[in-house]
């Protein structure tokens, strides 16, 4: 999956098709140095589903804006405002990406096995 990011108005776009060249723009997961304890999302397996959650704080000008799960031909997506509790469950699948958006720190990924 590839992010791009609107500089002008922070705006982000899953790239669909990539008709022009966005490696300029594009997000890096895990790419900014800030605290990688708060910003990856953690995950717990029960059964056939897993539970996500970023242990992040949610103030109203510093939050987890939303997250995303990518499976191999489904992405799912939960967003949050201030004071939300980030946490979502979603169906397991071995191999599956988990994303987290922070406004101020960006992009967070983790696999799940």
């Amino acid at each position: 999956m590839k992010l791009i990011e609107c500089q002008g108005s922070h705006n982000i776009y899953k790239v669909m098709t990539e008709l022009t060249d966005v490696s300029n723009k594009e997000i890096i997961a895990n790419s900014v140095d800030a605290a990688v304890e708060k910003h990856v999302p953690q995950y717990e397996i029960k059964e056939d589903k897993v539970e996500i959650v970023v242990n992040h704080v949610m103030e109203e000008d510093h939050l987890i804006e939303w997250i995303m799960v990518e499976y191999e031909d489904l992405d799912i997506t939960k967003y949050f405002k201030a004071f939300d509790k980030v946490v979502l469950e979603a169906q397991y699948v071995p191999g599956m990406k988990i994303y987290a958006y922070c406004n101020k720190h960006g992009l967070w990924m983790n696999q799940i096995d």
